[in-house]
Formats: C-alpha cells, sequence, structure tokens
C-alpha cells in the first residue's frame, strides 16, 4: 500500500506525486560494499571451506544472558549516543543484542528526539570485545532534527485523515484506537515532525485492522502507511499423526506446551475477538484428522508452533520469536469462512481461520513457518510493511516458512518451495507462490526493477524469494522431493546454489544484525553480502554465490566469474532537470558481435529515482532504454544490472551510458558503471 506526499515545484517543469518509498541508510563501510562487493569482515585464511567462521557465529545465549546484555546496553545508552555522533536531544532504546564468538555484540536500537519516538531511525551498532565500535548500520543516514516540535495542525485533524485511508481500505471504525501520537518521521528523507494515527477495527475480508497512518504535522498530508497485521494464506494440508506436548492436571489435558516457553493454542469457535478458550479434555488424543472435531484445527496449529519454535531453536539457537524464551499463542476456528491466517504484535498471536465454508482450516507447517516468522522480523529488523521493505518482509516469511516444513521432514507435507500449494483458491489447483519463479503466479515479479515497490508486498517478495531459491539450489531445470523447478536468471547466466541451510543462516544473519528497517533490495544485497562474508570468507564460494544469485535477479553485478568487463568509474555529475550527460566506455580485443545477454551495471546517486531516465548507447549510436520516467518512484539511487539484447551491434567500439533528469529539485552523480560480456 503505497501514499501520496507532495513536495514543492517550480511551475515549468513535470510534476509528480507519490508514495513515500522506505529508504535505506546505511554505515560507510557498508555502503561501500555495494559498490565493491567489500565485507565488513573477512574470515582468517585459515578457515575450512564452507565452514561458518565461529568468530562470526552468533552465540547461543540463553534467555538470562541476553537479558543481562541488554541491561548492559540500555546501561551506556547516554556513551554509545555520544560516541557515535547522535546529537543533544537524541536518545537510544535498546530492543535486541546479538554476540558473536568472538565477543563482538550487535547491539540493535530505537531512537527518539526530544522525548518523541524517531520512526526509521532505528540502527545496529558493531562493538567489539574490546569495547571500541565497528560500524553503524542506520535506517537514515538524515541528521535527526526538526525546525519545531509544534504541530501546525491539529490532532483530530490527522485522525480524520487517517480514518479516510482506513475506509478506502474497507474499515468501518469510526474513531482511531488511541489519540495520534508525535513522532519524527525519519523513513523517507528529511526528518520530519508527525503524527502516527492507528486505526483499528477490521479489513474487507475480515482481518483484523491494524493501520498505522503517518501524516506531516505541518501540513496534514499523508507521509507514510503500513499494516500492522500481517498475514497471508498458507498450506491446509494437515500433517497426520505427531506428537504433542500438552499439560496435564488431575484428569485434564490442556494444549498448552510448557517445553516451548508455555505456548497455548485456544479456540475461538468462530469469533473475532479475544483469547478464546484453551483446548481441554480428558485424554491426550486430539483431534480425528477432520473438521468434525474442532480440537484437529488446535492440534494442528499446536504442532505448527511447536516445530516453528524447534526449527528457530535448531537452526539459529533463536529461544521463541523474541529470543526471549517466552512463547507466543495461537487462535483457531477464527471467524465464519474465513481464508487466511495472520500474525499479530499487539496480541503477540498467531491465528487461523478455517477457510472456505469452514472446511480447510489454514492450520499446516507453513502456516506457522510463515506467519510467526512476521513476528521475528518485527522483534529484529522491524522491516517496514510497506514499499521494498515489505517486500522483504514477505520473502523473509516465506524464506522461513520454508525452511519450517523442510525441517519437520513430515511424510505427509514434504518440504518445497512452492507457497499454499495445497490451496485452491482460484479453482486451478496451483500454488499461491514459486519461489523458484515467481511469475509463475500471474502476479509476483521475478527480478528487481526501479519500480517494484509500489507492487503489493506479497508480489514485490518475488525477487528475494527468486534470490533465496537461487542461492539454495541454484538454476535451471531439477527435481526436489518430487517437485520440478526450473529457475531462470534476469542475466541469462547460470547460478550454482550452495545449499538451503547455508542460504539461511546468511539470511537470519543479514536480518538479525544488518537490516532495518528501512532496508531496501539494494541495501539487502549489501548485508547478506557481509553476512556472507562473515559467516564463510570474502573469497568464499558463498560469498560470489550470493553475489550471483543477487544478480541474477537484477541486483548488483556478478562475482566476475561469468564473464569480461569493462568499468567506468569516473564521477559524473547529473545536473536538475538538465541536459542528458554521458559515460563512455570503451571496448577492444574482441571479435563480433555483442551477446544478447549484455549486463549492464549501473551505479547512480540521485535522490527521488523516478526523475531519471537510463539509456545505453551502442558503438552505432543505438540507443537501448534502460530506465524509464516514473513520477511515481520516489526512492533514493539506482543500483542495478539490465539485461540487454546487443547482438546487433559490433562488440569493439565506445559505448555510452547517457543519463537525464527530467524533473526539478534533486541532483545525482554517475558514480560507475559495468558492460559484462559472458
Amino acid at each position: 500500500m503505497r501514499s501520496s506526499s507532495s513536495r514543492r515545484r517550480t511551475s515549468h517543469t513535470p510534476t509528480r506525486s507519490a508514495a513515500a518509498f522506505a529508504l535505506v541508510g546505511v554505515c560507510a563501510l557498508l555502503a561501500a560494499a555495494v559498490q565493491s562487493g567489500a565485507a565488513s569482515a573477512a574470515a582468517p585464511a585459515t578457515l575450512a571451506a564452507g565452514k561458518i567462521n565461529p568468530a562470526h557465529a552468533a552465540l547461543k545465549l540463553s534467555p538470562s544472558q541476553r537479558a543481562e546484555l541488554i541491561r548492559d546496553a540500555d546501561a551506556a545508552t547516554a556513551d554509545t549516543a555520544r560516541a557515535i555522533g547522535l546529537g543533544a536531544q537524541e536518545k537510544l532504546v535498546v530492543r535486541d543484542v546479538v554476540k558473536d564468538g568472538d565477543g563482538t555484540l550487535h547491539t540493535r536500537y530505537e531512537r527518539t528526539y526530544a522525548g518523541l519516538p524517531v520512526l526509521g531511525g532505528d540502527l545496529v551498532v558493531d562493538t567489539a570485545a574490546s569495547g571500541q565500535t565497528e560500524q553503524v548500520v542506520k535506517a537514515t543516514q538524515a541528521t535527526v532534527k526538526v525546525a519545531s516540535l509544534t504541530p501546525a495542525v491539529s490532532a483530530s485533524t490527522a485522525e480524520k485523515q487517517a480514518l479516510s485511508v482506513a475506509r478506502a481500505a474497507g474499515s468501518k471504525q469510526t474513531g482511531a484506537d488511541s489519540a495520534p501520537r508525535k513522532v519524527v518521521w525519519a523513513a523517507s528523507g528529511k526528518p520530519t515532525l508527525a503524527y502516527e494515527t492507528v486505526i483499528g477495527g477490521f479489513q474487507d475480508d475480515g482481518t483484523p485492522n491494524e493501520l498505522h497512518v503517518i501524516s506531516d504535522a505541518a501540513t496534514g498530508k499523508e507521509l507514510f502507511r503500513y499494516q500492522g497485521v500481517k498475514n497471508g494464506i498458507g498450506n491446509t494440508q494437515y500433517s497426520g499423526q505427531v506428537t504433542l506436548t500438552t499439560t496435564q492436571s488431575g484428569s485434564t489435558y490442556t494444549l498448552n506446551d510448557g517445553s516451548r516457553g508455555g505456548h497455548k493454542t485456544y479456540n475461538l469457535n468462530r469469533g473475532t475477538s479475544g483469547t478464546g478458550t484453551l483446548f481441554s479434555q480428558s485424554n491426550d488424543t486430539w483431534g480425528n484428522g477432520t473438521t468434525s472435531n474442532a480440537a484437529t484445527a488446535g492440534a494442528d496449529a499446536h504442532f505448527g508452533a511447536a516445530t516453528t519454535w524447534d526449527f528457530y531453536k535448531s537452526t539459529f539457537g533463536r529461544s521463541g520469536i523474541r529470543n526471549d524464551g517466552k512463547a507466543a499463542y495461537s487462535r483457531v476456528h477464527y471467524g465464519n469462512s474465513y481464508v487466511n491466517a495472520f500474525w499479530d504484535d499487539s496480541c503477540f498471536c498467531m491465528t487461523y481461520g478455517d477457510g472456505s465454508g469452514n472446511a480447510d482450516p489454514l492450520t499446516s507447517l507453513d502456516v506457522a513457518g510463515h506467519e510467526m516468522s512476521h513476528g521475528v522480523t518485527s522483534n529484529t529488523a522491524g522491516l517496514n510493511y510497506s514499499g521494498e521493505s515489505g517486500g522483504l518482509n514477505e520473502a523473509t516469511s516465506d524464506i522461513f516458512g520454508t525452511g519450517v516444513e523442510f525441517y519437520a521432514n513430515n511424510s505427509s507435507d514434504p518440504g518445497d518451495y512452492l507457497i499454499g500449494e495445497k490451496i485452491d483458491i482460484n479453482g486451478n489447483g496451483t500454488p499461491l507462490r514459486y519461489m523458484d519463479k515467481p511469475s509463475k503466479d500471474g502476479a509476483s515479479k521475478d527480478n528487481w526493477y526501479s519500480g517494484i515497490g509500489s507492487v503489493d508486498v506479497h508480489y514485490s517478495s518475488g525477487p528475494a524469494n527468486h534470490f533465496f531459491y537461487l542461492l539454495s539450489e541454484g538454476s535451471g531445470a531439477k527435481v526436489i522431493n518430487g517437485v520440478s523447478y526450473n529457475s531462470p536468471t534476469a542475466d541469462g547466466l547460470p547460478v550454482t546454489g550452495i545449499g538451503r541451510d547455508k542460504a539461511l543462516q546468511i539470511w537470519y544473519r543479514a536480518l538479525t544484525t544488518k537490516f532495518t528497517s528501512t532496508t531496501n533490495y539494494a541495501a539487502a544485497r549489501t548485508g547478506t553480502l557481509a553476512a556472507a562474508g562473515e559467516l564463510y570468507g570474502t573469497t568464499s564460494a558463498e560469498y560470489k554465490a550470493v553475489q550471483d544469485a543477487w544478480a541474477a535477479v537484477a541486483v548488483g553485478s556478478r562475482s566476475g566469474g561469468g564473464g569480461t568487463s569493462y568499468e567506468s568509474t569516473t564521477p559524473v555529475s547529473i545536473p536538475d532537470n538538465g541536459p542528458a550527460v554521458t559515460s563512455s566506455i570503451t571496448v577492444s580485443g574482441r571479435t563480433g558481435n555483442a551477446p544478447s545477454n549484455l549486463q549492464v551495471t549501473v551505479d547512480i546517486t540521485h535522490t527521488w529515482r523516478g526523475d531519471l531516465v537510463i539509456d545505453l548507447v551502442g558503438p552505432s549510436g543505438t540507443t537501448y532504454r534502460l530506465k524509464n520516467f516514473s513520477s511515481s518512484d520516489s526512492a533514493d539511487n539506482v543500483q542495478a544490472t539490465y539485461t540487454v539484447n546487443a547482438s546487433a551491434q559490433t562488440a569493439n567500439g565506445t559505448w555510452k551510458l547517457k543519463v537525464q533528469d527530467q524533473a526539478a529539485q534533486d541532483v545525482g552523480r554517475i558514480n560507475s558503471w559495468k558492460l559484462t560480456f559472458p
């Protein structure tokens, strides 16, 4: 979902109104990694190939150890704020701490300014065992400062505006859940005094509503919106006969898992509010495998939650969704014929509907894994559920939900890279999403492009899902657990997978130590490269595979092993709303024509990148359009790889990158660009 924003325009230039994109801010070290491929830390030369570097592996902390680290970090927030150069009115609030084998601490903070929450001000500080600050990953690089803390519009005006947005999305609410709160909005450019209004009620399909609307406190204009309830449809395949951990008290058994933080499963009995009734009975056999017994859905949900807990504990050493040893809870039989399931941070709970005609409760493993992983994301990177960060949020749940399904090794529901393969919503027996080729669902995108942030988050997740599949399994045709896959690449070059286990470790480390609320696709590449470098080394096959898998979905360039590259690193300034500028590369020593899959890798710094039109000009003068003007693309920078059919051109000669800014208020720079001949 995208919101509108306004910018002051000159009277004789093109105008644009656009949704606010999530912007990425990373420290200089990580930012350099986007261009140079350098990771934040290299493995020692003696590290065994393919083995995780124990120095950079997160330790498995007990809940009490984690709590102690958080207390220590909380006691030092004032010193940390000064050390990393925050202003006098800025304070840090500790959210999480990850500790590596070598003693490095990755401490995640929220930020306040003059006592107000700074949305998009989150950051991660990496501190060596010696106490020295090694790097800071920020959600925004902007200086957090506002001209005035006094709103020009009233809170009631902001509430009315937010209610109109919610009504357009199907809500029937007549008021906000609580009075709008003053915040500093820093996630999409210059920090702005704003209101955050939360509208409850229900969405069109019966899902609870928790719509957050950010409004400019000076103008009342909407700056951003996102949905607090994360939902998605999963597999209705039951898991067969399984073992459940329950609690016995006297002659009564309950679905209360004391070995996994006290996870409880409740029966809403078609209700849509409250906790419901804890499943209890006089024997320890739950359900009969059909919907005629209400406990069947309860058993599946209870099993799904237990398996998700075990997956995170076994795979990453994570103790529960918040990593504090405490469980969420599950609610089943939500509503009447509700064809969905959702995670809600406000109740810290997972909720399942019973499907069309109440015939197929959505209580399978990939539902639990997907939805409960939204909780993990909320308690780590906190990826904004809109724009490119929203697509990464959804992909994270697909990635870890897939990991849960494979981890369970359940013969009734074998692991696969298909999402919702047992649901037949469209009546044609097809999955909801395909990780090997996302576009097969008719809506998801295989590869990144500049406007992907305007796509629904369930479909803009496609490039990250595709990346994860390629990193795990590689490109081309293959059969896994009886399912046939055939994954293409944006640049036409092959990718060799490193295995799902390693791919999961890389994504999890990036999520927990590199990503922030505003991470976009370019920053996700940077973060996963840094994670791969720390775990396996920057010269490892794993690191190169991360580069190649991202290049295969049009994010960044290849590792260099896929062809011959010619590069220009001479900066060229891009004037505001002015004539086109060019940067040249001379290719020599080749024979024949250019290939049909010539790769053009571009690194351009420019705020509101939709202003830009980018062309490749061949030696003969033939022009190939790489990127069109887009008034709705307000995100920063162009860091992408395009594939061009240049087979009509002679390979040798002078190639030019031509860039023109076609709207006022922003300038930029061509940092570098590269041609790669496979």
